[in-house]
């Protein structure tokens, strides 16, 4: 796969084997091989080309990790990524051929890329059966609070994603009763917490108010409290998931809080 520099603009080749090498030079815990991820519109005939490629690329990478050795003393994981965009045979092939590689976990790619929501909730229900149940899975680049939630009730354990803090840049709040946007009018007089649910003491501290006199005055501040609270609110909502699948309530729990969440305040 060929690249661009960001600083210079000078082509960059990445092979699956270089990616390994990358990877073990700066000592990622969990790895994620050379992929192509497809739009979430790609026609089958497109997927399935991608996904050969992307397969192939896998079976490079995972000989790469088995000839080379961890630099500093711990293990590394190779996660395989189950492509196939919107199209569940494909999905299925996937995950069915990476599940011979009994890798340590799973990484699912190619969703919340522009195919409507209910098809990514599809897909990972397609995807909970097939997939190997002793192993982690990890949704690469999801998402909202709710997607979250619906995506763990479809048998996800990891996210990654930088709405939390890209969000909070643009003056946007995730909290227990729905969105802020606290660049509206609308708080300014508005002296209650950020989230009055919140476990984290800088969420309880600072007024809507407040922050919203500082996304309006343009100050730096402002990003790095919104920031703080989103991830914050991230790292609570999960514990509380897992408080709940350990209690047995998980289903009526998320069943109550998802319309809050998505809603805008």
């Amino acid at each position: 796969a060929q690249f661009r520099s960001h600083v210079d603009g000078t082509p960059r080749i990445f092979t699956p084997e270089r990616v390994i090498n990358i990877e073990r030079i700066i000592g990622a815990d969990i790895i994620m091989p050379l992929d192509e991820c497809p739009p979430g519109d790609a026609s089958h005939g497109y997927a399935s080309e991608s996904l050969d490629l992307t397969l192939r690329w896998y079976d490079r990478a995972h000989r790469q990790m088995a000839r080379t050795v961890p630099l500093y003393g711990y293990e590394q994981a190779l996660f395989p990524i189950v492509q196939g965009a919107a199209h569940l045979d494909l999905r299925t092939k996937s995950a069915e051929v990476l599940a011979g590689y009994d890798a340590p976990g799973y990484a699912i790619g190619g969703l919340a890329v522009g195919e409507p929501t209910e098809v990514m909730y599809q897909v990972l229900e397609h995807l909970h059966p097939i997939m190997p149940s002793d192993r982690p899975r990890y949704l690469m680049g999801v998402g909202t609070p709710a997607n979250l939630l619906e995506a763990i009730a479809r048998g996800v354990d990891m996210f990654d994603c930088v709405m939390p803090t890209r969000n909070a840049r643009n003056g946007m709040v995730f909290t227990h009763e729905g969105i802020l946007n606290l660049k509206n009018l609308k708080w300014r007089n508005d002296h209650s917490p950020l989230d009055p649910s919140s476990s984290s003491g800088l969420s309880r501290k600072y007024s809507r108010a407040y922050l919203r006199h500082l996304f309006v005055s343009n100050e730096l501040l402002a990003g790095q409290i919104a920031s703080v609270h989103n991830l914050s609110f991230y790292l609570q909502l999960m514990e509380e998931a897992r408080g709940h699948i350990a209690a047995g309530t998980f289903s009526q729990w998320k069943r109550q809080l998802v319309p809050k969440l998505a809603r805008k305040l």
